[in-house]
């Protein structure tokens, strides 16, 4: 099994998520079964991307069960949308969201951590279908209401996941063909680095536009979970990083 973690850009249109479907066959022809986590359809703008539906927030006073709610909202029509796709392109699946993730979580609303998870309905669901697709970024608290795990808490999704389930690493699909040795945005010459020690990948999350969440990265050490960072729209090999 692995776990495949599609971030809002790979998400944000039609054309983009052609190439999620085909990291998904790709991945089911090379593992027995596939696991997506996905983010929320796009960037800050888009009308259904985490930022903007935290807009609508703005009424609560402070972070609460019902902006929780709304916030979770983007991954849940992700979700949606990746699931029709993929049946129409041939691709069996099932949708797993709130209890049925098995994913608890406590703390705050807003930036919840990670408590348990229990696998057993996505067990069951991946003995009659081999893919299932499960919205990132949320869980359900011991009260049974949606909270929401922090920036960047879909990939804290994926890797919990991972080593919950063992599976055998989490791919992460980004807008860049893996780690780079320095933001293509800001420097030209630079490539991209083919492996990393986890120590060393955690130095490079400390910044404004971490690859991925630093929290994330934390409980790979600790559940010692590969990720493979690779680009969206390419079939190249990305950066791998090493426990």
């Amino acid at each position: 099994m692995i776990i495949q973690k599609f971030g809002g850009v790979a998400m944000q249109d039609e054309v983009m998520r052609l190439n999620c479907i085909d990291h998904i066959k790709k991945g089911l022809h090379e593992f027995d079964k596939v696991v997506v986590v996905v983010s929320a359809i796009g960037r800050y703008g888009d009308p259904y991307s985490t930022d903007s539906l935290l807009q609508l927030t703005d009424a609560f006073s402070s972070s609460t069960a019902a902006s929780d709610l709304v916030a979770s909202c983007g991954e849940l029509i992700a979700a949606a949308v990746l699931s029709a796709e993929l049946a129409r392109a041939g691709v069996t699946n099932t949708i797993l969201h709130g209890v049925n993730a098995g994913i608890w979580t406590a703390g705050n609303f807003g930036d919840g951590t990670i408590r348990q998870i229990d696998t057993t309905s996505i067990l069951e669901s991946l003995e009659l279908t081999r893919c299932v697709i499960i919205p990132g970024f949320q869980g359900i608290d011991e009260g049974g209401h949606v909270m929401t795990l922090g920036r960047g808490g879909s990939d804290l999704t994926a890797i919990a996941l991972a080593g919950a389930l063992h599976a055998s690493h989490v791919e992460f699909f980004k807008d860049v063909p893996g780690v780079m040795t320095h933001d293509p945005r800001e420097v030209e010459n630079c490539h991209k680095l083919d492996v990393l020690k986890m120590d060393e990948f955690l130095v490079l999350l400390d910044c404004d536009r971490p690859i991925i969440q630093k929290r994330a990265a934390l409980h790979a050490i600790k559940t010692a979970t590969p990720l493979y960072i690779r680009g969206i729209a390419s079939l190249e090999s990305g950066t791998w990083i090493l426990p």
